[in-house]
């Protein structure tokens, strides 16, 4: 091999290889050290003097070459390198400097991760374009020193996390393997190559084969049914009932609410526009007419092209829609003639009819009621459409506009599982996002009036809607543009996207009306604060302010999700039958956790398990070991598979490592030693497409039975509703028809569903969707779940869960 190194003194690239030897026995000359999604390293051991090169100094730039010009190494010296004494010659001492380089993402681990402070999670990318996004993230603001190839691998991924406490190769190695992919960096160029999609065709004739005989402690047999946990989900749909009486302000839950505290207690998205420049870490900018900046008063709009999407600030991350979603821009001025967007939620491109949620900035006109013609005025929009009260600002007045978002789910893109069986990755898990509904709440605060003035209520999907309940059909992501200007004139202070939590409060007042009451902390002209059990010490609770306490018949609906640990356990009943022989068991169990990709629900455990199915049934999954050959073919990668023939019998093998050594011979000799492991033979934290834990979770309640496939559960009751509530009945609305021969199942507990299950727990079973439960003391629990006609019937996976206190006669 050729070594080039450039000690940046002006001089360029500079031939070592001359001064290239082995001087220690067993030790190589040079030697390019590979593994699979971390960086390359590249040692070598230079005889100082020779042709009189310099010592190499830190920093350098190391090139290294085949003899035929294939480049297999580019990178940096990181660290001092070392000065060893080797002897004494007629004329003098002698010494060698031992030099160690890192591929060139190096560059990129020295600028950090790129996610700053808010450790974004990037929803449904493909593996290039996220590897893209994590180069373009690490090196915003400055000229671009390293590229990713274009193509690569296409493989969709759910979502994934960036670590802000871990360097950039970190990040790129765990999106490229939970892709199913392997990233190399050469050239000045990070290419992301699917595994398995590189083969090599090698005979154990060409080198050394040796598959690895695990020892008895650690012999990994086949699996064909297996239970995995992941992280804690939402489970019953839980609707908890309050009489109000005019003075009762605090009203303690009865299960601790679902709060996911890796996401919801940071906010999304912060900036006060205090800079001299717009945050690039946060923000990208169209703005072809230089209409958009930073002033004194936060983000400054003077005007835009008049065409609507062509002016923008839009935030770099996707937002999930899951939840509930709270987006606050502080210190709002318009002036006169605006017309554009603030604040919108757009599925595609920043144009209205894309906009599922935003406050529209416009001129009046006459169908305004109330509000007088031609001045700027602001009214919320919904799936592009106008809905509720248009409201004129008052000139200098500056507002706070404030949306609401509340789904009951919060998980709305699955996750995609990938792992490689017999030479061929596969891959499980949906594409779709998670079908739900939600509420909306446009709300305006004038930020001179009192603290406690309630906020106007622009637009109340609940209040609008009645019974009907949220917005259905609604996108699973969402792109947040903070300012569409059209033609806006004023300036935004501040900007705020948080997850608050999952409970969503919904009175129905005396006169029958709905409205949505809004929760905060006091002196934002809201209603109520909610907190949770986990940081108060109780199950959680709902506090009203003075002067918004519920009044003496109002029934106040707090909805919220109950928690659990998520799991899931299938089995593959070809494989238990195969395995049946002799007498001996054909089921071989094993349980774990997932790591990454995270899975967040038990459907995300469902696909997990039948990845590791896949892979844990087959023959070849468990091989591992090493093979060294000399001079192949082509230059050979972790993530690559070699196709190796032994007796006539070709296995297809997942290299891990490679090590590339320099035989330091004329004609070249370059010996490749390599590490090859298939999924089932790695240790669990190095694992492709899964990392996984043996350890399951401690908390997890493992499943009694085994489904032979994943998803064999009816929908949700996503959108049960209470319709009436006296003091002998309560009405319920299932929202949705019944499947054919089956009905809505109610019970006293949870998870107690199914033909010939307790019969003294069973409450009724309605074939039609809107029934009445008769009452019999004022704290009451149902728990509702639809079935269908099969055998036995398949239940909704989780409870709608109704919780009562209410008088009874």
């Amino acid at each position: 091999m050729k070594i080039t190194i450039d000690n940046l003194d002006g001089l360029g690239a500079v031939a070592y290889s001359s001064a290239v030897s082995a001087v220690e026995p067993n030790i190589p000359a040079l030697t390019v050290q590979r593994e699979l999604n971390v960086p390359s390293r590249c040692a070598a051991e230079i005889v100082l003097g020779i042709d009189g090169l310099a010592m190499p100094s830190r920093h350098a730039r190391v090139v290294v070459t085949t003899e035929s010009g294939t480049e297999i190494f580019t990178g940096y010296i990181a660290t001092e390198p070392v000065r060893i004494y080797s002897g004494e010659t007629t004329t003098g001492a002698v010494y060698r400097a031992r030099v160690t380089a890192v591929s060139d993402e190096w560059l990129l681990d020295k600028l950090g991760s790129g996610a700053g402070e808010r450790s974004p999670v990037l929803l449904p990318l493909s593996a290039s374009r996220l590897l893209t996004t994590l180069a373009e993230r690490v090196q915003v603001g400055g000229s671009a020193v390293i590229t990713v190839a274009s193509g690569g691998s296409a493989a969709a991924l759910g979502t994934f996390a960036m670590k802000a406490s871990a360097p950039w190769s970190k990040n790129a190695g765990d999106a490229a393997s939970v892709a199913y992919a392997g990233y190399r960096a050469l050239g000045g160029v990070v290419s992301l190559i699917p595994a398995a999609s590189v083969p090599h065709a090698l005979s154990d004739a060409d080198g050394t084969l040796n598959v690895a005989e695990l020892t008895t402690a650690n012999v990994r047999e086949l699996a064909n049914d297996v239970t995995v946990s992941g992280e804690e989900e939402p489970a019953a749909y839980i609707t908890e009932c309050f009489e109000g009486d005019g003075t009762t302000t605090v009203f303690e839950l009865s299960q601790e609410a679902y709060r996911d505290y890796g996401a919801s207690t940071r906010a999304l998205i912060r900036d006060n526009f205090n800079e001299a420049v717009i945050d690039a870490s946060q923000w990208s900018v169209v703005d072809p007419g230089s209409h958009l900046s930073l002033t004194g008063t936060g983000l400054t709009m003077n005007g835009g092209n008049g065409a609507d999407g062509q002016t923008t600030v839009t935030a770099l991350d996707v937002v999930e829609m899951g939840g509930s979603v709270v987006a606050q821009l502080g210190a709002v001025e318009l002036a006169a003639m605006s017309v554009g967007m603030l604040a919108g939620f757009y599925e595609g491109t920043s144009v209205l009819a894309n906009c599922f949620a935003g406050f529209r900035v416009r001129q009046t006109t006459s169908s305004d009621s109330g509000v007088p013609v031609g001045v700027t005025g602001i009214v919320p929009v919904v799936n592009g459409a106008e809905v509720g009260t248009v409201f004129a600002p008052a000139a200098g007045h500056a507002y706070t506009l404030r949306l609401r978002l509340h789904c009951v789910e919060m998980q709305r893109v699955m996750q995609r599982y990938y792992c490689m069986v017999d030479g061929v990755v596969e891959n499980f898990g949906p594409l779709s996002g998670v079908a739900a509904p939600m509420d909306v709440v446009f709300e305006l605060v004038d930020e001179g009036a009192a603290s406690n003035t309630p906020a106007t209520v622009l637009y109340d999907s609940a209040a609008a809607m009645g019974a009907v309940g949220a917005i259905a059909g609604t996108p699973a992501t969402c792109w947040f543009v903070v300012a569409n200007s059209a033609n806006l004139f004023g300036s935004i202070g501040s900007v705020s996207m948080t997850r608050p939590g999952t409970i969503w409060i919904v009175s129905t007042l005396p006169s029958g009306n709905l409205l949505t009451r809004l929760t905060g902390t006091s002196g934002q002209g809201l209603d109520c604060e909610a907190t949770y059990g986990t940081s108060t010490g109780t199950r959680g609770r709902v506090t009203f302010f003075s002067g918004r306490v519920p009044v003496a018949g109002e029934r106040v609906a707090v909805m919220y999700r109950s928690r659990r640990r998520s799991v899931a356990r299938i089995e593959d009943a070809a494989s238990v039958a195969e395995e049946v022989a002799g007498g001996a068991p054909g089921t071989c169990r094993w349980l774990g956790k997932v790591l990454q990709p995270v899975a967040r629900s038990s459907a995300d455990c469902e696909n997990a398990a039948e990845a590791i199915l896949a892979f844990a049934t087959s023959r070849t999954a468990a091989v591992a070991g090493e093979y060294a050959c000399v001079n192949p073919a082509s230059d050979i990668w972790p993530g690559d598979v070699l196709a190796v023939t032994s007796a006539g019998v070709t296995s297809n093998l997942l290299v891990r490592s490679v090590a590339v050594e320099d035989g330091n011979a004329v004609p070249e000799v370059l010996t490749y030693k390599i590490k090859f492991a298939n999924d089932w033979a790695t240790e669990w934290a190095d694992g492709m497409g899964l990392r996984l834990n043996e350890a399951i979770a401690a908390d997890a309640i493992l499943p009694q039975t085994a489904a032979s496939t994943p998803g064999e559960v009816l929908a949700n009751l996503q959108q049960l509703t209470v319709t009436s509530l006296s003091e002998t009945a309560l009405g319920l609305d299932a929202g949705m028809a019944p499947p054919a021969g089956g009905g809505f199942e109610v019970r006293r507990t949870d998870w107690q569903f199914g033909v010939g299950v307790d019969a003294a727990d069973l409450v009724l079973r309605s074939p039609v969707r809107d029934f009445s439960i008769p009452r019999a003391s004022q704290v009451e629990k149902f728990y509702v779940r639809m079935y269908d006609g099969s055998t036995p019937p398949l239940y909704s996976r989780f409870s709608s869960a109704m919780y009562v206190n209410w008088p009874v006669s």
